[in-house]
């Protein structure tokens, strides 16, 4: 058996004050013992407040393949002496000189302490009945010594992730709610500072970092939610306000376009404008293709409906509303809104921006995105329709590749 003492790193390597703590450290009660990859994976969830990366927790790995059993203990020995070769070997062939930086890191993390030998080579002298007497290389009493150290942490760092993942959720909900109550507002024509409601929703979202921490994030939701109560509450006020005779839900003053018309009224109003600027020749292929029918729109692209007023789009007047909720919830500048409307048209740009919203996990950009199908309708290259089966694809493709259980 090996006998733990505090030694110095052979050569030009100097002691520092992280050897002589990691060493001190594993002074202290080695009685118990524990699971070597079960401390590992702890090890890989607590690693942010450790200080150490993927790699070095790969040179970690490959040090404890080389540990004989898989219950870390004094009574076995605590010390691996492999060859930077072998080490090599067993961390996917990294190279010499970065296995002996990850090496010093994880002596100055103190998970593991040097135990040189008189010449720096790493080997073991057993007994003649085959039991190791003393070993140099190695040791893992420090990993061994904050075992429960590493744990807790790693309980710490799940609980954060959680706690991350349940206040995103929150804001998520919360964000999702403030959109559509404002395009509810506009869409109703209720009273109110809707705009100014909407400049404080922007600066809030846009205020959230990428890598946000929980209190950054918490924050962001306490500001969204107090805004939510406040758009509540003006609604709730205007909506007494008004009379139950002026409710069109409540009478039949409303009249609804069907699909068909709506689609054939938007086509004839592109041929008539191409045709009123130049009536010696025909349309032109930069008239934009529309798909034939309102319903292949919103068959496709369903999500779209949630950001109507009432969640309904009825005709493409609604889709085209929806369309601008929408956009200026990606951040969409009206610049290139409108540029996309004049471009393509109005219709031909609602559909694309119901395809972009389908398609948000993938689209890292949307106002980029746009920007490109923008001036792909210049020189005659986008299709609502094409999108539209692109979408259908896209969705068949991420079913296929989904696991069967």
């Amino acid at each position: 058996m090996d006998t733990y003492l505090v030694t110095t790193p052979f050569g030009r390597r100097p002691m520092t004050l992280a050897m002589l703590t990691g060493q001190s450290t594993a002074h202290s009660e080695l009685s118990h013992s524990v699971d070597k990859w079960k401390l590992y994976r702890a090890l890989c969830e607590a690693r942010s407040r450790l200080g150490i990366s993927d790699r070095t927790l790969a040179l970690l790995n490959a040090l404890l393949s080389f540990y004989p059993k898989t219950e870390i203990s004094a009574e076995t020995g605590l010390v691996v002496f492999p060859s930077n070769q072998q080490l090599s070997l067993r961390a996917n062939g990294m190279a010499e000189q970065t296995i002996r930086r990850h090496l010093a890191l994880l002596v100055d993390a103190g998970l593991i302490a040097r135990k040189d030998s008189a010449n720096g080579k790493r080997y073991s002298r057993r007994h003649q009945n085959g039991d190791l007497r003393e070993a140099f290389g190695f040791s893992l009493a420090p990993l061994l010594s904050r075992s429960s150290e590493i744990e807790t942490l790693a309980r710490e760092v799940v609980a954060d992730r959680l706690q991350l993942q349940e206040v995103r959720e929150s804001l998520t909900i919360c964000r999702r709610d403030v959109a559509k109550l404002l395009a509810m507002a506009t869409a109703e024509g209720a009273a109110g500072t809707w705009d100014e409601h909407y400049g404080t929703f922007r600066e809030i979202i846009d205020g959230i970092p990428r890598n946000a921490a929980v209190s950054q994030i918490a924050d962001a939701y306490s500001k969204l939610r107090d805004l939510r109560d406040l758009i509540i509450k003006a609604l709730e006020a205007w909506k007494n306000t008004q009379k139950p005779s002026g409710n069109p839900c409540q009478n039949e003053r409303h009249i609804q376009k069907s699909e068909s018309e709506s689609s054939l009224d938007s086509e004839r109003s592109s041929h008539m404008k191409t045709n009123d600027e130049k009536p010696d020749r025909p349309a032109t292929s930069k008239i934009p293709t529309l798909p034939n029918s309102l319903t292949l729109v919103l068959a496709t692209c369903p999500s779209i409906s949630d950001y109507a007023a009432r969640c309904e789009i009825r005709d493409w007047r609604d889709l085209t509303s929806a369309a601008n909720v929408v956009g200026r919830m990606f951040g969409i500048s009206p610049s290139a809104y409108e540029a996309a409307c004049a471009t393509m048209g109005p219709v031909p740009a609602a559909v694309a921006i119901s395809c972009i919203l389908e398609r948000s996990e993938t689209i890292r950009s949307p106002g980029g995105y746009l920007r490109h199908l923008t001036q792909q309708a210049k020189v005659g290259k986008f299709s609502s329709s094409q999108m539209l089966m692109g979408v259908v694809k896209s969705r068949k493709t991420a079913r296929t590749a989904e696991p069967h259980l």
